[in-house]
């Protein structure tokens, strides 16, 4: 049973909530005064781009020719793994909007490098949690035809299939549980976070990180998480990583125990022993009240004071594995502003 986690009854009969470790998070209405507060205020320089953000486009023959372990990142979360000659899809959303329905809500800032159709066979699909921007029905349901397993915290499972997935395609892990799938090793390992889908179903399913363990490769993604000292103990348990996947974005101080300041996503890094970091959850859906790019340049100053390998590929990208290297500043080229970037968060 994972440290902090066990399921307790909390005024709702016969619905589990699941709770942090290292916090037990809850918003009072004071909280959420002060953020309706913030986003009535805020003033921000771009939202969104100005103008198109570059992708690379990929094909399918590209991703079978490509025999390295590879990291690619599709959009937001979204990451396709290459891996032992497998393919894992993780926290897919191939919607155009972040969102219980597609007339409203975040929309895209660009497409996807590779329609869902045109993705290879998947040996899996990770889900960290059931928040729109990581847990995308339509997404889910197109995929389980070229999908062997679905892989999710507990209680997530049990979307896909009342989505109409093969209950024995589902495996639904509490922390630190694992499942192997040949060569592969895929762990559930805590995050400090929530979940919900709607407004009465806070934390009835659980969060997660996963560790993606194979014969040459060791990965790491974080989901959505605040900084906590579960990294250090992930680190511990199945580090060092070649590459970690840490959320860097829609943050904010006023949210922070749940989703980390670019400066604590490095800090993730660095606990977890990571040897080359790849920051997600950013540049694909307007989440917070910071503009789009800010996340990549703050973590790409701090990195550089930590001495952290910073990748930031463009989406489409392949990142290989073994020999990490993509620090190509993209977004910048992006930015219509003359101010300096870095002034305007200072």
């Amino acid at each position: 049973m994972a440290y902090g986690v066990f399921a307790k009854l909390n005024g709702h009969v016969g619905k589990s909530h699941y709770q942090n470790s290292d916090l037990n998070y809850d918003v009072s209405m004071s909280s959420y005064w002060k953020i309706i507060k913030a986003y009535i205020n805020a003033k921000r320089f771009e939202a969104e781009p100005k103008s198109d953000i570059p992708v690379s486009f990929i094909t399918q023959e590209q991703l079978l020719n490509d025999k390295f372990d590879a990291v690619i990142r599709l959009g937001h979360s979204s990451l396709l793994v290459r891996i032992d000659g497998e393919f894992i899809l993780i926290d897919p959303v191939f919607s155009e909007r972040a969102s219980p329905v597609q007339w409203l809500g975040p929309k895209r800032f660009h497409q996807s490098p590779i329609s869902l159709d045109k993705l290879p066979q998947l040996k899996a699909v990770i889900i960290s949690h059931d928040h729109y921007d990581h847990l995308d029905k339509n997404t889910i349901k197109l995929l389980d035809d070229k999908t062997s397993t679905f892989v999710t915290p507990l209680n997530v499972g049990d979307y896909l299939v009342k989505w109409g997935i093969s209950e024995e395609k589902v495996h639904q892990l509490d922390w630190w549980q694992e499942v192997q799938l040949n060569n592969l090793t895929l762990v559930a390992t805590p995050a400090q976070h929530f979940s919900g889908r709607g407004i009465f179903d806070k934390d009835q399913t659980l969060w997660a990180s996963w560790v993606i363990h194979g014969k040459e490769s060791n990965l790491f993604y974080s989901g959505d998480s605040g900084y906590f000292s579960g990294f250090k103990e992930i680190g511990n348990r199945y580090g060092p990583f070649d590459i970690t996947m840490i959320e860097t974005g829609a943050y904010n101080d006023l949210w922070s125990e749940i989703h980390m300041l670019p400066e604590e996503s490095v800090q993730a890094h660095i606990d977890l022993q990571g040897k080359a970091m790849i920051p997600v959850h950013n540049s694909t859906f307007d989440l917070a009240l910071h503009d789009w790019y800010e996340p990549l340049e703050r973590v790409n100053e701090y990195s550089k004071i930590k001495n952290v390998n910073l990748l930031t590929p463009k989406f489409g990208d392949s990142v290989n594995v073994k020999t990490p290297h993509s620090n190509e500043k993209w977004w910048r080229l992006n930015i219509k502003k003359s101010q300096p970037v870095l002034e305007r968060f200072k």
